[in-house]
C-alpha cells in the first residue's frame, strides 16, 4: 500500500519516523511530509501556536503538494491528531483513495462531502479531551452519510498522543494494541 503519514502539531517528530519504518517493514510504501518545515515542539500549545501563523489552507496547501506526486498511484491517506485532521481533509476529496488511517484525531466534514464506501480507520484515547464522545458520535454519522465504511477503536485510560513514546501521553499496551489493528486494516486494503 502507498500511504502518506501526516505528523502531529508537535511536528515531524522521532515518533513519526518510527510509525513509517513499522509500516515500511510490513511492506508499505510510506512518505512522511513536513508540513513544518522542520520545526518540532515540546507542548502542544506552541505547536498549535505556530500552526496557527501558518493558517490552516496554508498547511493544507503544503500538504496537498506533498501528497500530489503520489496520488495517482492511490493512496492511504494517515495522520497524527492533527495530522489525522490533515489525512481526514486529503483522502475526502481524492476520488482515487484507498483508504484512511486516523490516529488521534478526526476533523469536521465539508456539508457536502461523498466518498465512495472509503474505508476509514480511527483510533483514539478514551477519554480524549480533543476527540469527545458526543463529537466523535456526530463526526461518525456525519463520515457514514457521507459514505464511508467506518471502524473506531477506543484505548480506554491512555492519553491523547498515547502512541508517541516520548510524550507524557504514552501508552505501551494502547500503542501496540493500535499498531496490531491498523496493520490488519492495512493489510485488507
Amino acid at each position: 500500500m502507498n500511504i502518506v503519514l501526516f505528523h502531529s502539531t508537535f511536528g515531524l517528530r522521532p515518533a513519526v519516523r518510527a510509525a513509517a519504518d513499522r509500516l515500511h517493514a510490513a511492506g508499505h510504501k510510506v512518505w512522511t511530509p513536513d508540513l513544518f518545515e522542520g520545526r518540532t515542539f515540546d507542548t502542544v500549545e506552541e505547536g498549535m501556536e505556530f500552526n496557527q501563523t501558518i493558517g490552516k489552507d496554508a498547511l493544507l496547501k503544503r500538504a496537498v503538494l506533498a501528497a500530489a506526486p503520489y496520488s495517482e498511484r492511490g493512496l492511504v491517506y494517515a495522520g497524527f491528531s492533527l495530522g489525522a485532521s490533515v489525512a481526514q481533509t486529503l483522502a475526502l476529496g481524492d476520488a482515487k483513495a484507498r483508504g484512511l488511517l486516523l490516529l488521534h484525531g478526526t476533523s469536521d466534514l465539508a456539508a457536502n462531502a461523498t466518498v465512495d464506501e472509503l474505508p476509514v480507520q480511527l483510533h483514539v484515547a478514551e477519554p480524549d479531551p480533543f476527540e469527545t464522545d458526543d463529537w466523535l458520535s456526530a463526526w461518525y454519522l456525519q463520515m457514514g452519510r457521507a459514505g464511508a465504511d467506518v471502524e473506531i477503536y477506543r484505548y480506554a485510560g491512555a492519553g491523547h498522543l498515547y502512541t508517541d513514546p516520548d510524550l507524557p501521553d504514552y501508552d505501551e499496551e494502547a500503542a501496540e494494541a493500535t499498531w496490531r489493528v491498523a496493520l490488519g486494516f492495512l493489510d485488507s486494503l
